[in-house]
């Protein structure tokens, strides 16, 4: 009876393990997900006037137009969050962080260039050419830009993750949030987002990932 019941025992192991694997997936995504977006939802504000100052807002980067050539609006919503922090005295200077990985594409240009249209001074404006990844852009704003306390830019379904980035980095953050963006244009960006979520708990606590460039320091001087 043994000789019989141990073929079918590997027959159905494969199938097992599978679907193991898949369950313990769907496990850690769940949790990842419900960690980040809570362990720092008290730090995250919405209204101008709700929001603590400080000397140094991170706003991250996106591309300024759609696939379809129409203009982004995660793009220009972090914009028009970042000036309106500025113009109410909530930050004094702006860390604009993007992708320049190619010539012909340059993140943190076209949103110092979209600020200075909106009344920001240049000369209280830095880009970070190298955040290619929110890891990036949070990590070297401290290590490259010597921010230790700073207010990040973006929408909150982003905002949480990039919070918990600069917690593990050591930085007094807290998030402003940029309007939302209707559902057309966000709903792949937050299923993404889910994922990103749970490859961040892998790339900060296994992985030990730091950022693709780093360098000398170059720390922003914007004290109050």
């Amino acid at each position: 009876m043994r000789l019989h019941f141990f073929p079918r025992l590997l027959r159905f192991r494969p199938r097992t393990v599978l679907l193991t694997l898949a369950l313990s997936a769907v496990l850690f995504v769940a949790f990842a997900n419900i960690h980040i977006l809570t362990q720092n939802s008290s730090r995250l504000f919405t209204h101008t006037n709700d929001t603590p100052a400080r000397d140094i807002a991170l706003v991250l980067g996106a591309s300024s137009k759609l696939s379809d050539g129409r203009p982004n609006p995660h793009f220009t919503s972090r914009i028009d969050a970042a000036a309106q922090l500025f113009h109410a005295k909530k930050v004094r200077h702006l860390l604009v962080s993007g992708d320049n990985g190619r010539a012909s594409y340059n993140e943190p240009h076209a949103m110092r260039d979209a600020l200075i249209a909106r009344g920001v001074p240049a000369e209280s404006i830095t880009c970070d050419y190298a955040g290619f990844r929110t890891l990036d852009s949070v990590v070297r704003a401290r290590r490259i830009f010597g921010a230790e306390k700073l207010t990040i830019v973006t929408q909150r379904y982003h905002n949480t993750r990039a919070l918990a980035i600069a917690r593990h980095e050591g930085i007094d953050a807290i998030g402003f949030c940029s309007p939302d963006v209707n559902l057309r244009d966000s709903l792949r960006t937050e299923l993404r987002e889910v994922i990103a979520r749970a490859a961040i708990i892998v790339d900060l606590h296994i992985l030990h990932r730091s950022p693709k460039f780093l360098g000398r320091p170059e720390p922003i001087l914007a004290s109050r």
